[in-house]
């Protein structure tokens, strides 16, 4: 393979940085060649700028190259990953992997009789949303969707790529180095991922994103958990060590009808929470910690720490303070880049030198074309998607059980 052809669904937030990121890689035998989006101005506007193709269908894109970036909702990964795979072409899909998106039916909300075994009942009768639809339902649709992608990998001569982004950042790769090396046990993991709100307009629309804090937020450092703990086990044993069970809390915050709104905080979602908290105990016996939420203000939280038999490293991913910087008024600083959803740029701040490396996307794409030029898998697989999303749906689960164990 020469030069390998890449495509995106999708033309918004993610598609960007995915581009950015392949164009900062520094890999010369990528070649990307077009885009396909559902809204016509959105492709030809992401394809202009770029000099690439907007493609009138998916399937005229597919015909057209030899990867696909999926950066579209979470609602459409499963779909767009297996049609993908059907054509032969390998699949770079953004987190979250997949999860569960309402009855083929639903649309603003959710009626009682798309609930499993559910009917109609009285007239005036609450309609299900994502926050009140049975959550065991939801686990077992989640892993059916998470299936149906691994199925169709394994019918197919094309791979996925799992685009966790965490487990490439310089930082936890440093942790699996000491990892490898020292042979330590990982006895608590303790993470985060916070911040003001989401990009996205469709997330706070369970039919959209699958979830709120801890399945737009909380899958970062979760999955970074379970690689680490992979990368323990396969170091002293040999054998990956899997999640055991999960005990959690979702609460929606911004919609308690005491919250004083001041307009920091992004609050128009509809029926996911905006805070969730899972703790996660693993075959070994040992634990993690994981928080999310949508109420943190200045800027992104983004960090790991781990704490071991033999050592303690704490991952910052951001903020970090390779360099900080002090603006006495906001306007001086409007051209430049600080670090995301800041909120202002007045005072103290921690400008990001370079938030895509430290993030790990530039890291992802190396890693992604290279095992497509190779014909080798990645360590960020769609077995690592698997247990995340069994992990997720297990949680909410058990929040709605008011935090009692789920076994996974």
């Amino acid at each position: 393979m020469n030069k390998i052809r890449a495509g995106f669904i999708g033309a918004g937030f993610a598609a960007n940085f995915h581009y950015e990121a392949l164009e900062n890689s520094g890999i010369s035998f990528a070649e990307p060649v077009g885009v396909y989006s559902k809204r016509r101005e959105s492709r030809e506007k992401f394809a202009k700028v770029r000099d690439l193709k907007a493609f009138n269908s998916v399937e005229s894109l597919l015909e057209s190259v030899d990867v696909v970036h999926i950066c579209v909702p979470p609602a459409l990964h499963e779909p767009m990953t297996v049609k993908a795979l059907e054509h032969g072409v390998n699949v770079i899909v953004e987190k979250p992997f997949t999860g569960y998106f309402g009855p083929p039916a639903a649309q603003q909300e959710w009626r009682p009789e798309d609930s499993p075994g559910g009917s109609a009942g009285e007239k005036g009768s609450l309609s299900f949303t994502g926050s009140t639809f049975p959550k065991e339902a939801m686990l077992k649709g989640a892993l059916e969707s998470a299936g149906k992608m691994l199925n169709a990998e394994k019918k197919s001569k094309a791979a996925i790529y799992y685009a966790e982004n965490w487990v490439f950042s310089p930082v936890i790769k440093k942790e699996t180095e000491i990892l490898r090396k020292t042979a330590a046990q990982i006895l608590w993991i303790m993470a985060e991922e916070s911040h003001s709100g989401s990009h996205s307009q469709t997330y706070g629309i369970w039919r959209y994103s699958g979830g709120g804090s801890i399945m737009g937020k909380g899958t970062h450092p979760l999955t970074a958990a379970l690689y680490l703990k992979r990368i323990e086990g396969a170091a002293r044993s040999g054998k990956a060590i899997r999640p055991l069970s999960v005990s959690a809390r979702t609460h929606e915050i911004t919609r308690l009808p005491g919250y004083i709104d001041r307009g920091y905080l992004r609050t128009d979602y509809r029926d996911v929470e905006d805070y969730g908290f899972m703790h996660i105990t693993f075959e070994d016996g040992t634990v993690a910690d994981i928080f999310s939420t949508e109420i943190v203000m200045g800027g992104v939280h983004n960090w790991l720490e781990v704490f071991a038999n033999n050592h303690r490293t704490r991952c910052n991913i951001n903020p970090i303070d390779a360099v900080e910087t002090f603006n006495p008024k906001d306007e001086q600083f409007k051209d430049i880049y600080v670090v995301e959803k800041i909120g202002t740029k007045q005072g103290w701040n921690k400008p990001a030198p370079d938030e895509n490396w430290m993030n790990g996307y530039v890291q992802e794409m190396h890693e992604f074309y290279t095992c497509m030029r190779e014909g080798r898998k990645s360590f960020s697989s769609s077995e690592l998607g698997y247990d995340t999303v069994n992990v997720i749906y297990s949680a909410y689960l058990s929040s709605e059980r008011n935090g009692r164990e789920v076994k996974i």
